[in-house]
């Protein structure tokens, strides 16, 4: 019977079915769902834990070791915790965002929780015994007749060679035994004994030592080279030339740096003219509105201009990375923080196959962002592609880390606003950024790619997209105001290399809103605390706030001659961390020096898994706010970057360190974890200019606040 037939007859075939949206994998087990990726148990019970995350000295490696051992019931100590190596560990792209608890320990919770269901169901069937009336406790399952099985008995062949299937029934959050503890970090004691956990420390047999020679400045190209001399120094292996990438191996690194001198002053330039002094509104931008809800254009109460300056990373190690080249296979250790994308990057600058690239990742001391280890990790694969079979380091100097790094981009920003009846009823926001994310992926995204003789292009300038969002990052205020419109002016292209650098556009954004909260909180004659209560209706925001303003002691603060206090709050991304912080700061009107005296924080991460480490990427967070905010600023004349030292890119000091920072934690037991690690940088910023204004009378609104810019702000 065809179809025409069928239809004739009057027939009907009805069929039912009921096909059920399959939930989706939480965190990281999204993109990597088997849960071997992320937990293996040897026949000896051994547990070993992966996470494409990488340890940058945030402490992840002491939560993540809490979080498996809480779900699979053993002591942390009894986990290995391996991290990113694309040999080994699940692509998690990159550690950025404040994101490793998210992604990576959400799908580390969820995989031990099932690891451990499937465990208890196969000692159930040994036992002839429900599920219900088993306990799990070290490693073991037990009946209460007296017989157990050992997770190393249980797990054989392909048991957890198998998609996760969410959602596993996890452990009672009241009832935590190793989350929610300040478990001393793992990572420490190697550090302060001196242990050589760092890539720059990394010695391998057989391994020789490579210096770069970067041209004078970014379009600078080779026009002429006499390596003669250079050849004959000690210890000299090779000299990689390719196009205008120039290089020198050697046996012993101070004769590789001897023979990169040499081979600098032997070099001569074709200098291109650069012009690197651009006012920003005037760039070539994309202009995206954020939010628009605003009515007729209204007499505005209040309006100011906010200013950020290029920044560094500031990594106090300069980068470095080891390269092996060995019958076409390349192996670079490198403190990136995505190894993935660099390896993918790497496959494409020497055309290898992406199977023959592995990259392990080692801790950098210091990297903040998008600095130049993926550079590094870049210049060590050229130099041991040149030297086979011997692994190469190459170890970045100070000058060449200053002027090449990815800097975080310069920001401009205006803010307008109306008030009515003591509340802001109106709300216009501007910004103009440029990129704050090109890191590797493509290989154009690598300096030394771009000065091969086939070179690599940059790839043109990408937004992130909102609700994450990049130099837009927190543009977007939390507070609710009746009438808002936000601008974005993005930047196509910047004078100088730009990518991401810690919490991104966030920083000043934050810094902006709440500058701008204080100026219209003044102009309305209101607290600065109740003036943004006014305008919260989020209970975890309030929260965090009157936390904050609690432990600093606001209500009751008595102010002396010299000093004030200042207040800020955000929600980083709005979808991660809350932070509020209080600071009282004094200010020497003579010399223009300020000094932050104390600061009490409040933040709201979700489920603490471990507070003090919490505690610990708020106080750094604050610390490092406070040197973008008060001494931190890229210098360049028309062609190059000055900014080549400690005494050009000066830093924050310990004398200026705060006497104290005290940090309250408020925990949530069973709530999704939230990014921390960026949750600071902008609270930090706005609450020191406020309380400059406080202390002073004097708004500060270009960062950083460096002594002669206090000193014209105070007509001193």
């Amino acid at each position: 019977m065809n179809r025409r037939q069928f239809l004739a007859t009057g027939g009907a075939l009805v069929v039912s079915f009921s096909l059920r949206a399959q939930p989706k994998l939480p965190g990281s087990l999204a993109r990597e769902p088997l849960l071997d990726s992320w937990i293996r148990i040897g026949a000896d019970g051994g547990i070993t834990v992966f996470t494409g995350k990488a340890e940058l000295g945030q402490g992840i490696k002491t939560a993540l070791i809490q979080v498996a051992a809480e779900e699979l019931a053993v002591e942390p100590a009894r986990i290995e915790l391996v991290t990113a190596d694309t040999a080994r560990t699940p692509d998690e792209g990159y550690t950025a965002g404040s994101q490793s608890m998210s992604e990576s320990g959400t799908a580390i919770l969820n995989a031990a929780a099932e690891v451990r269901a499937k465990l208890v169901e196969l000692a159930a069937k040994r036992f002839a015994l429900p599920p219900e009336r088993l306990s799990v406790a070290n490693g073991a399952i037990r009946a209460g007749d007296g017989r157990s099985a050992s997770y190393g008995e249980l797990v054989t062949g392909e048991l957890l060679h198998v998609k996760a299937q969410p959602p596993a029934a996890r452990g009672n959050p009241r009832e935590r035994a190793v989350i929610g503890k300040s478990l001393a970090r793992v990572d420490i004691p190697a550090k302060l004994t001196g242990a050589p956990i760092y890539v720059q420390d990394l010695r391998l047999p057989g391994m020789v030592h490579a210096r770069t020679v970067r041209p004078p400045s970014h379009a600078a190209r080779l026009a002429a080279l006499r390596t003669a001399a250079v050849e004959k120094m000690p210890g000299v292996l090779k000299i990689v030339r390719d196009g205008s990438y120039l290089a020198v191996v050697a046996e012993r690194e101070y004769q590789a740096v001897s023979a990169m001198r040499a081979l600098a002053a032997a070099a001569r330039w074709n200098k291109q003219q650069e012009n690197l002094h651009s006012d920003l509104q005037r760039l070539p931008s994309q202009l995206s509105v954020l939010v628009e809800s605003e009515a007729a254009a209204p007499a505005w109460s209040a309006e100011a201009t906010y200013r950020r300056p290029y920044q560094m990373h500031g990594s106090i190690g300069p980068s470095c990375a080891v390269g092996l080249y060995r019958d076409g296979n390349l192996t670079v250790w490198t403190h990136s923080q995505g190894v993935y994308p660099l390896r993918n990057a790497l496959a494409e600058m020497l055309g290898l196959p992406k199977k023959r690239v592995r990259c392990i990742h080692m801790e950098g001391s210091g990297c903040y962002g998008h600095n130049a280890a993926d550079d590094a990790g870049a210049d060590a694969a050229l130099a041991a592609r040149a030297l086979p079979g011997r692994p190469v380091r190459v170890h970045l100097m100070r000058e060449d880390e200053h002027a090449w790094e990815p800097y975080g981009s310069a920001m401009l920003t205006r803010a307008r606003a109306r008030l009515e009846g003591g509340k802001i009823a109106d709300w216009h926001y501007e910004l103009w950024s440029g990129s704050h994310s090109s890191r590797p992926g493509p290989a154009g995204n690598l300096a030394p790619a771009w000065l091969l003789e086939k070179p690599f292009a940059r790839p043109p300038a990408q937004q992130i997209p909102q609700p994450t969002g990049g130099g837009d990052r927190n543009a977007i205020p939390l507070y609710r105001f009746a009438s808002t419109r936000v601008v974005h002016h993005f930047l196509t292209a910047m004078p100088l290399r730009v990518s991401a650098l810690r919490s991104l556009g966030a920083y000043m954004n934050v810094f902006s809103i709440e500058s701008f909260m204080d100026e219209l909180a003044q102009a309305a004659r209101a607290d600065p605390v109740e003036f943004r209560l006014r305008h919260l209706d989020d209970p975890r925001a309030r929260e965090v706030i009157r936390t904050a303003a609690e432990r600093f002691g606001w209500a009751g603060y008595r102010k002396q001659r010299g000093r004030g206090r200042g207040f800020a709050f955000a929600r980083y991304k709005n979808l991660a961390a809350y932070c509020a912080i209080a600071c009282e700061v004094e200010v020497e009107r003579t010399s223009g020096q300020v000094r932050m005296l104390r600061a009490s924080a409040a933040i709201d991460s979700g489920e603490a898994v471990n507070p003090d480490g919490i505690r610990n990427q708020v106080e750094g967070g604050i610390l490092q706010s406070l040197s973008w905010t008060l001494h931190e600023a890229v210098s360049f004349d028309a062609s190059r970057i000055t900014s080549r030292d400690w005494a050009s890119y000066p830093i924050l000091r310990f004398p200026d360190v705060p006497e104290r920072i005290d940090v309250e934690v408020i925990s949530r037991p069973g709530a999704p974890f939230l990014g921390t690690g960026e949750a600071a940088q902008g609270p930090a910023a706005a609450a020191l200019a406020n309380a400059i204004a406080d202390a002073t009378g004097a708004r500060l609104r270009e960062i950083p606040f460096t002594a002669p810019r206090v000193r014209q702000a105070l007509g001193a």
